[in-house]
């Protein structure tokens, strides 16, 4: 047969392209392990960050012995018996049986269903609580963003704040990932008297004068429309939608 023949030269590139797929597909097998963990350390030193205790040149497992990990059932605010570390919230949000649907006048965040139960990560020193870390997540202008915000031992004062992933446009809405601009929310209330999470990210600098200036943040130059978002998902989140029993019945047991 001619080198140059039609069906040697398919034949070539048919068992090239299998070897190929074949090698592709051994490397994803064995990779996976690999990228689980690797998913599941970058998770717990995002929660250590939010903790505000990550330190680089330590070991993220041994930081991470610090924290402990809890599952609640959003409707009740109560802990329930499930492996905390095996738990994946977003996972369960796909599936109806663990989920519910948000009904359209009440999902601020824009997600449209959430798992029934959720991960939280609570900070203690000397069996004192020192911070509060809840996984949040919603709708900004161009994909879902997902993040932490941790609270004092007040259950009011947001210590820490950030997103982990999320697809908005570098230099407006991506500025979320600004250090300065997360550092402005340290320090700010969530909730008003009324106990209603009312923290806010205004259109503009929040004036010094304003008499409700500790509840409000300021906004993303040129990304009003992920501003808006950030507020809408951290306001369903802590609000009874999400995290408000269980921080309800926290204060309560705690005796506030």
């Amino acid at each position: 047969m001619s080198n140059d023949s039609t069906k040697k030269v398919f034949g070539v590139a048919f068992t090239l392209c299998l070897v190929c797929s074949l090698l592709v597909a051994a490397a994803a097998v064995g990779l996976k392990p690999i990228q689980e963990a690797n998913k599941v350390n970058e998770r717990k030193e995002n929660i250590l960050k939010a903790a505000g205790i990550y330190n680089e040149d330590e070991s993220v497992d041994e930081q991470y012995k610090q924290i402990e990990s809890k599952v609640v059932d959003l409707a009740t605010g109560e802990y329930v018996d499930v492996d905390a570390v095996a738990f994946d919230q977003r996972k369960a949000a796909k599936d109806p049986e663990a989920s519910i649907v948000i009904p359209p006048a009440e999902d601020q965040a824009g997600i449209g269903h959430r798992s029934k139960l959720a991960n939280v990560y609570l900070l203690k020193e000397d069996g004192q609580l020192k911070r509060v870390i809840l996984p949040i997540h919603g709708k900004g202008l161009w994909s879902t963003m997902y993040g932490f915000i941790a609270l004092g031992p007040d259950l009011n004062t947001v210590k820490n704040f950030g997103f982990y992933e999320h697809g908005e446009t570098p230099g407006l809405g991506g500025e979320v990932d600004n250090p300065d601009w997360k550092g402005l929310w340290i320090g700010k209330k969530v909730y008003n008297d009324q106990g209603q999470a009312v923290i806010d990210v205004i259109k503009g600098n929040v004036s010094a004068d304003d008499p409700k200036a500790a509840y409000k943040v300021d906004g993303l130059a040129g990304a009003t429309l992920t501003g808006r978002g950030v507020t809408n998902l951290v306001q369903y989140w802590l609000n009874t939608g999400g995290f408000g029993p269980y921080l309800k019945r926290l204060a309560t047991e705690r005796g506030e």
